[in-house]
C-alpha cells in the first residue's frame, strides 16, 4: 500500500503544483513514506509535507491539511492525519493491513526480495588474507560481513558475483614456503628455524605431507645455508630465501604444494562458514614485467602514458597526491621489481574490465590510507573512481573466560575461525560478527555467545523461531494440516496480532535500507525488535486454546512471522533453528 500511497502523493503534488517541473521532481527524490514505528501513528507515514514545505518555502502544516483532503477523497485508506509540523500519518483498511499475512505465506522464501539493484552488476572482494595459514577470528568479521551484503544485494534484484584474491606472489609466498623447507629438512639444517618464519604447527604439517609424498632429498649443503645468516630477523629470512633458490630446484614444487594445502584449509573452513565465492582471482595470474603482454605490464605502460606515472631516481611513480594521499606511491622499485600496490592497480584495472557496474572492497580498517591511491590508480586508468566502494571493517576482539585471544599467523599462537566455529557453531559466529555496523569496534564475547539467556540475542531470536514451529508442529498434529488463509481476519483474537502484523510489514523496508547501505546490522537490529514482540505476544496469549476460527488465523499469522524470521536470518547465512 505505500506504492499506492506513493501514487496519490505525485497526483496531489502535481495538482498543487499545477506543473510538473524541477520542484516536483526533487521533492519526489528527496521524500520518504516508511512504516510507522509504532501503531499508534498508523501503519504508514511521510514526511513529504516537510521536505515540499522547504523547496516551496510555504508552511509544511497548510501542505499536509491540503493532502489529507486530498487522500480522504481517494476512499483508499482507513484514516489519514497529519501529524507534528507536517508529516501525515495513514492507517489502511483492516484488509489492506492483513493482506500482509496472506502476502508473506504466499511468497514465502520470496518475501523481503525486490527487483532495486535489476540490471546491475556487483562483485564484491573481501577476507583476500595471505595464503600462509589458516584464517584466524580476526578474518571471520570481513568474511561474515562480505558474503552477507552479497546475500542482500542478491535479494535486491543485484547480479552479484563474490571474489577472493589470492595473494599468491611476492615475499609472503617466499616465507611461507622457506618456512615449510626448514620444517622439510629440519635434522640437516641442525633443527635450525627461522626467527621470523611462520611458526604454526600447520607448517610441519605441511612439511610432514610433502616428505610423504615426495622424494626429500636435500642435495646441497644445510649447513652452509645457515652459515653465517644476519642477525636481524627480517634480513635473516630474506638471506635464507635466497640462498635455498640459488641451491634446491625443488623449491617452486614446495612452494606450489604449501599454497595449495594452505588454501585448501581457507576453503574447507569458509565452507564450514557458510561462506563461499563465485571465483578465486591468483595475483600470479596478473605476470610480471618482463611480459609485455602481461596485464600488469599493461596497467603500468597505461598510467605511464596517461603522464600519472613517472620516474625518479630508476623507480616509477604513481602521482597519487592528486587524490588526496599523502605522499606519491612506488609502483617500480629502482631494482626493477613490481611493488604490492602495482598488482593491486593491475588487478583492480582487470576487475573494471571484467565490466562490473559496481566493484566493493571489502578490506579491514588498518587499510583506510590505501583508499586515495587506488582511487588514484583508478583514474589514471580512465575510469570513474566512483565504480569503486571500500567498506572497511574493524578487526573483532575475541573475549574468552574474560582475556583477549590471539590472533597472530605469524606467531602460531592464535585462535582459528575454525576454532571459533567448533565452539559456538556458524551461525551464533556469524551472527556476532554482524551484529554491529562493520566500521565500529567489537568485542566478541565467547560465554555470551553459548548463553542460554535472553542477553543472548542470538539465542533470543533463534527460541522465537522454535517457539514458532513448536506452535505449528501442535496445530498440525491435531488439524492435520496448516489453514490456508485467515478467515477471522477482522475479528476474534486476531486482533492480538496487530503488533506482529505490522512488525512483518517493515521488514521489505529493512532488506531494502540493508542493501542501499550496505548495513547487515539493521537486519539483525530488526529481528531483535521483531522477537521480542512475538515472544510477548506469546507470553500473552494461550494460542492453542481459542476457538477453532481464531486459531486458524492466529497460525496463519505465525507461520508468516517464522517466515520472516527464517528468510532475515538466511540473509545473513545463518540456518534458522526448529527445536531448541
Amino acid at each position: 500500500m505505500i506504492d499506492t500511497l506513493n501514487e496519490e502523493i505525485s497526483k496531489f503534488l502535481s495538482s498543487f503544483l499545477n506543473t510538473e517541473d524541477e520542484k516536483l521532481s526533487l521533492i519526489e527524490k528527496k521524500y520518504s513514506s516508511t512504516i510507522t514505528d509504532d501503531l499508534d501513528k498508523g501503519h504508514i507515514t511521510s514526511n513529504v509535507c516537510m521536505i515540499a514545505g522547504s523547496i516551496l518555502k510555504k508552511n509544511p502544516k497548510e501542505i499536509a491539511d491540503a493532502l489529507v483532503e486530498w487522500l480522504k477523497k481517494t476512499d483508499n485508506f482507513h484514516e489519514i492525519e497529519s501529524a507534528g509540523p507536517g508529516f501525515i500519518n495513514v492507517t489502511l483498511k483492516r484488509s489492506d493491513f492483513v493482506a500482509t499475512v496472506h502476502k508473506i505465506n504466499e511468497d514465502s522464501k520470496k518475501f523481503g526480495e525486490s527487483d532495486y539493484g535489476k540490471d546491475k552488476s556487483i562483485q564484491i572482494e573481501f577476507v583476500s588474507a595471505n595464503p600462509t595459514g589458516p584464517l584466524h577470528v580476526g578474518h571471520g568479521r570481513g568474511a561474515a560481513y562480505g558474503d552477507a551484503i552479497g546475500r542482500i544485494l542478491s535479494s535486491s534484484g543485484y547480479k552479484v558475483q563474490k571474489e577472493y584474491y589470492i595473494n599468491d606472489a611476492g615475499r609472503q609466498m617466499d616465507i611461507l614456503t622457506a618456512s615449510v623447507f626448514a620444517r622439510i629438512f629440519e635434522s640437516e639444517l641442525d633443527n635450525f628455524f627461522p626467527k621470523n618464519a611462520y611458526k604454526g604447527s600447520y607448517i610441519s604439517e605441511i612439511a610432514m605431507a610433502f616428505r610423504d609424498k615426495n622424494n626429500c632429498n636435500l642435495e646441497t649443503d644445510g649447513h652452509a645455508l645457515i652459515k653465517d645468516l644476519p642477525e636481524d630477523e627480517e634480513k635473516e629470512i630474506d638471506e635464507l630465501i635466497l640462498r635455498i633458490k640459488n641451491t634446491y630446484e625443488a623449491w617452486p614444487k614446495i612452494k606450489s604444494f604449501a599454497l595449495d594445502e594452505v588454501l585448501k584449509t581457507i576453503k574447507e573452513d569458509l565452507e564450514s562458514f557458510n561462506v563461499t565465492f563465485d571465483n578465486w582471482y591468483s595475483e600470479s595470474s596478473l605476470g610480471s614485467l618482463d611480459d609485455k603482454n602481461s596485464k600488469i605490464k599493461k596497467a603500468i605502460d597505461t598510467l605511464i602514458t596517461s603522464k600519472l606515472a613517472y620516474e625518479d631516481n630508476g623507480a616509477i611513480w604513481l602521482d597519487t597526491s592528486k587524490s588526496g594521499d599523502d605522499k606519491n606511491r612506488v609502483l617500480i622499485r629502482d631494482d626493477g621489481r613490481a611493488t604490492y600496490f602495482a598488482s593491486d592497480v593491475a588487478y583492480h584495472k582487470d576487475k573494471i574490465d571484467r565490466g562490473f557496474d559496481k566493484l566493493i572492497n571489502v578490506w579491514g580498517a588498518d587499510h583506510h590510507g590505501y583508499i586515495k591511491r587506488i582511487e588514484a590508480s583508478i583514474e589514471g586508468l580512465g575510469f570513474d573512481k566512483e565504480k569503486l566502494d571500500v567498506q572497511l571493517v574493524q578487526f573483532a576482539n575475541l573475549f574468552k573466560d574474560g582475556s583477549r585471544v590471539k590472533m597472530s599467523t605469524r606467531s602460531g599462537d592464535f585462535y582459528s575461525l575454525a576454532d571459533l566455529i567448533g565452539e559456538i557453531g556458524t551461525g551464533a559466529s556469524r551472527f556476532y560478527y554482524l551484529s554491529k555496523q562493520a566500521d565500529q569496534h567489537l568485542d566478541f564475547d565467547l560465554d555470551l555467545a553459548k548463553a542460554d539467556s535472553k542477553e543472548n540475542i542470538f539465542y533470543y531470536i533463534q527460541y522465537a523461531h522454535a517457539r514458532i514451529c513448536s506452535l505449528l508442529r501442535k496445530y498440525t498434529d491435531s488439524h492435520g494440516s496448516m489453514p490456508e488463509n485467515a478467515s477471522a481476519i477482522s475479528g476474534g483474537s486476531y486482533y492480538n496480532c496487530d503488533e506482529l502484523i505490522h512488525g512483518m510489514s517493515k521488514y521489505p523496508h529493512v532488506v531494502l535500507r540493508a542493501s542501499i547501505s550496505l548495513q547487515p546490522h539493521l537486519i539483525i537490529y530488526y529481528l531483535k525488535d521483531f522477537a521480542h514482540s512475538f515472544h510477548s505476544f506469546y507470553n500473552d496469549n494461550q494460542v492453542l486454546t481459542e476457538s477453532k476460527e481464531n486459531i486458524d488465523s492466529i497460525i496463519f499469522c505465525l507461520n508468516a512471522a517464522k517466515i520472516v524470521i527464517a528468510n532475515g536470518l538466511k540473509l545473513l547465512g545463518i540456518e534458522p533453528i526448529e527445536k531448541m
